[in-house]
């Protein structure tokens, strides 16, 4: 009796500090970044988007030291490409005097946007920068500096890399808490790559993961990989949504076993993992590669909560009637709350959030322009 007294007393607790912390929602657009705070259960965004008329395409929060820092790629018409960072949670930004990310001139190339910042799991001051063209670049100081990591850049495979339909963009990010050297990067179309001597190396890691539009549909690269998600408890589990296809590996990404059974379309863009839970992940599901509309033109989230042995639908307070907005790679993720925010955006403009891990939703937002990116972390 004197447990369950307690069991109870400890939930509330739980319940009143979960309602007390502040959540940030950053949504990245076609025509600037949108930035929403919870607290409690209402939500109240900013009144005028940062970043006017820019594309913004990549954001991180970063929130491993006391004061978070958001990290923004935005890509202006006019100025071209810069990343901007805030320490005051969004409401001032200050951009480099010099570029943060720009290729050295030996390389020929010039920076068209930065699709990815990933603040490293197991380096407190080090960000990662993925970006079109296909490279990834190392920041040792909170993001404010880049440098290029060169043996991906000169990988041998590399002028056989063909850009895909969004181009040829380094767009997935992942590193490993336990090991600062081992970090997994996907690009579009040239698929999985993995070093494990801290970027030194690099080697195509797609085993088991078809593609269907090339001759050859097992190569040892050139698929065209949409998002990788890494599953919170086992962090060698990884989860990936493929041009047609989703995967799971169970070994860091040496080899990959479908697990698309049951969904109602294996095409789709977006993949993330539950924040705490193991064997957890989401996908938004799209009627097909020359059709990109959500499958059966259904507005519908599907989790898995067994590693991809079975998927469920989440529609709770979603639309039901036809619905035709299209979730793009980066616009579905996780807060780190308990239990998780999952959030998505698309490309009619709307926003969508869960406070309960995806049972229920409710719209946040409306008539925005295209969303390319949504993250959200509790910050308060």
């Amino acid at each position: 009796m004197v447990g369950c007294r307690l069991a109870r007393i400890w939930n509330n607790v739980v319940a009143e500090v979960a309602a007390m912390a502040e959540v940030l929602l950053t949504v990245g657009t076609r025509k600037g970044l949108f930035v929403g705070r919870r607290r409690g259960g209402a939500w109240e965004f900013d009144e005028s988007p940062y970043f006017n008329a820019q594309a913004v395409y990549s954001v991180a929060i970063d929130t491993r030291d006391k004061a978070p820092r958001l990290l923004v790629g935005g890509d202006s018409a006019h100025w071209g490409p810069s990343v901007f960072h805030s320490d005051d949670l969004g409401r001032t930004w200050t951009e480099p005097p010099q570029p943060a990310v720009k290729f050295p001139k030996d390389t020929g190339a010039s920076l068209e946007r930065v699709w990815q910042l990933h603040p490293a799991a197991a380096e407190p001051d080090v960000v990662y920068a993925g970006t079109e063209p296909a490279a990834l670049y190392r920041s040792e100081d909170r993001g404010e500096s880049f440098r290029l990591v060169r043996p991906l850049w000169e990988h041998p495979t590399r002028d056989r890399w063909v850009p895909g339909g969004g181009g040829e963009g380094l767009h997935t990010v992942i590193t490993d808490k336990r090991d600062p050297s081992a970090v997994t990067v996907a690009v579009s179309t040239a698929g999985v790559f993995r070093t494990h001597d801290g970027g030194a190396s690099w080697a195509p890691s797609n085993s088991g993961v078809s593609a269907v539009f090339l001759p050859d549909p097992n190569p040892e690269f050139g698929q065209c990989v949409h998002k990788i998600a890494q599953d919170a408890a086992t962090p060698d589990r990884l989860y990936l949504q493929n041009h047609w296809g989703v995967y799971r590996s169970d070994d860091a990404g040496g080899h990959w076993t479908d697990i698309g059974e049951g969904l109602p379309s294996t095409f789709g863009f977006a993949a993330a993992a539950h924040p705490h839970r193991g064997d957890t992940a989401y996908v938004f599901p799209i009627n097909a590669d020359a059709d990109r509309v959500p499958a059966d033109r259904r507005c519908r989230v599907f989790r898995t909560a067994d590693a991809g042995e079975s998927w469920e639908p989440l529609t709770a307070g979603l639309p039901d009637e036809d619905h035709y907005g299209t979730v793009l790679r980066d616009a579905l993720c996780t807060d780190d709350a308990d239990p998780a925010g999952v959030y998505f955006g698309n490309r009619n403009g709307e926003v969508y959030a869960s406070a309960d891990d995806g049972d229920s939703w409710r719209q946040l937002a409306s008539h925005l322009p295209d969303v390319l990116c949504v993250r959200a972390a509790v910050v308060g």
